[in-house]
């Protein structure tokens, strides 16, 4: 990449607050420079290099979870929430069919310079299925940690309006803000707004805010990556599909997963005994991620409130054995009123 390129490239990243592309087009930088044997420059950019990645990383240990957008249109604060991360998929336990389908999604984002030399597009948007508690939300923060992106959360209640139109110039400034600021954009609860076009139940600015939303996505060419969620996938309309570039499905947990769900949640401590993690997971089975790691944290919440020292696998079963599976296509609140 000529010098010029790379220039205009640390600028773009830096207005887009782009910390992996900043530092990596810097490096190459460096790189080049050391080429042309420049080599006490190249020595001294890698200096400030390493000495501002440092000091990122500080900040951004001792930076709350919520950061502010740069200089937003008022409308749009009211649209998103910005949320750092702090997670990445190595600390998600995720179905092999998903976990090959997520990182396909990270390498190809990471290589996406390469990509375009080659006038192909990386994987972005994406449309994760699956009943609640299986992982959908948590992805979008995964996927932003790593790549070193803020998660856009967009506020779907703010989104829709009761005045003809206005729902419809709300969504075309989320997706202007794609183009200005590179982020994981998330739509949680997706079918509320993607639900069928034909239902008869739908007020009209649903309808045209599914219509813009087709329109948007498909028109979309910004670097921002694209998260919707769901629990309700039958609801949505067929249009929608293909508009994504991956649609992935979130299992329940199988007995494996289960058992290395507990493990991750429970590695900070240690046991009186050692655990039947087979005997755990059978009692965890049919229960989401969500409630596994609820139970595993009832049970350190007890450990330390009666002030013993080692966690006691028996109050793991305990709570395991309160919490309801849910059954398909139930949500939390209905379970909820169920028990």
């Amino acid at each position: 990449m000529a010098a010029a390129d790379q220039i205009k490239s640390l600028i773009k990243s830096y207005a887009e607050d782009d910390e992996h592309r900043f530092f990596t087009t810097a490096m190459q930088i460096a790189a080049s420079e050391a080429r042309q044997g420049h080599t006490t420059v190249a020595q001294e950019l890698k200096q400030l290099i390493e000495r501002a990645r440092k000091e990122k990383s500080v900040a951004y240990l001792d930076s709350p979870k919520t950061v502010s957008i740069s200089a937003p249109k008022r409308e749009l604060k009211e649209l998103i929430e910005v949320f750092k991360p702090r997670i990445d998929l190595r600390d998600m336990v995720l179905d092999l069919g998903v976990k090959e389908s997520l990182n396909k999604v990270i390498n190809e984002q990471k290589n996406w310079e390469l990509l375009k030399k080659h006038n192909l597009s990386p994987r972005r948007k994406l449309l994760l299925t699956g009943l609640p508690g299986t992982g959908k939300t948590m992805t979008a923060q995964a996927i932003a940690g790593e790549l070193g992106l803020s998660v856009y959360i967009i506020r779907l209640d703010g989104l829709m309006s009761k005045y003809l139109g206005e729902s419809i110039a709300k969504l075309r400034l989320i997706f202007d803000a794609m183009e200005e600021h590179r982020a994981v954009y998330l739509f949680d609860e997706f079918d509320s707004i993607g639900s069928h076009r034909d239902k008869g139940q739908d007020i009209g600015e649903i309808k045209r805010v599914l219509n813009s939303f087709l329109i948007n996505i498909e028109k979309d060419q910004s670097n921002s990556i694209i998260v919707a969620a769901t629990n309700l996938p039958e609801s949505l309309d067929k249009a929608l599909f293909r508009r994504f570039d991956d649609v992935i499905n979130y299992p329940l947990p199988n007995l494996n997963q289960i058992g290395e769900s507990i493990k991750k949640t429970t590695r900070s401590f240690s046991f009186s005994k050692k655990p039947n993690y087979t005997k755990l997971a059978k009692l965890a089975e049919g229960l989401n991620y969500s409630e596994i790691t609820k139970a595993c944290e009832e049970a350190i919440k007890e450990m330390i409130l009666s002030g013993a020292t080692k966690l006691d696998s028996l109050e793991i079963e305990k709570s395991l054995s309160k919490k309801t599976p849910l059954k398909h296509g139930q949500t939390e609140s209905q379970k909820t009123h169920q028990t």
